[in-house]
């Protein structure tokens, strides 16, 4: 019953009071992100959504647009800045992602938004997260978030979707929380600026 007429109802009013609350915060990190690391100060991406259908993702940038001499943009670990470290440390980057909550793009709890290139790669179980509308936080973020595997943030993914209540919902965000400010564990892949690029071939999607 949650999932089916409280869960929508639930993330409008976490999205509304989060961006009425920490207005402030929008406009002190917008200041700083403009700052620090340049403009644009939105980050836009498409991603894709329930039943994957594409969005566009909003988030603070955390990266500067150093290019070599080719013009070519320099690697994650030498633009990710130790300001961009502390914003997607503390999850701050991610603020901007209430308005994809707002919109209906996105859920409070539910699989994270990968990239739209990895959609041809995704096997029929794995598919199974787009069944739900993405989340800003989910299972797979409480249970190692970047320093997991592919595989296992997938599993944790398909088992939230199988398992969604309200009671679950809360206590994923409280133990996010936790994460984010307290432990701050699995922010980075081992020996990496964030988490390493999912990789499959394309032949080991299941057909029908």
């Amino acid at each position: 019953m949650y999932k089916k007429y409280f869960k929508r109802p639930f993330d409008i009013l976490c999205a509304i009071a989060a961006i009425l609350v920490f207005s402030w915060l929008y406009i002190l990190v917008a200041i700083l992100v403009r700052v620090k690391l340049g403009s644009p100060v939105i980050f836009k991406q498409p991603r894709p959504g329930k039943d994957e259908k594409i969005f566009t993702l909003y988030k603070f940038r955390t990266m500067t647009d150093e290019r070599d001499e080719a013009g070519n943009l320099l690697p994650d670990d030498v633009r990710l800045t130790k300001f961009g470290k502390f914003l997607r440390s503390t999850s701050l980057d991610e603020l901007p992602e209430a308005f994809n909550i707002l919109f209906g793009h996105m859920s409070v709890v539910g699989p994270r938004p990968l990239l739209t290139k990895y959609l041809d790669y995704y096997n029929e179980e794995e598919k199974r997260r787009h069944e739900v509308r993405p989340g800003l936080t989910g299972l797979a973020q409480i249970s190692g978030r970047n320093a997991i595997s592919w595989e296992e943030k997938f599993a944790w993914d398909v088992k939230y979707v199988d398992n969604i209540t309200f009671a679950g919902d809360i206590a994923i965000i409280l133990k996010t929380v936790w994460k984010a400010f307290v432990k701050e564990e699995g922010i980075n892949g081992e020996g990496m600026a964030t988490m390493e690029e999912f990789k499959r071939e394309k032949t080991d999607r299941v057909e029908f």
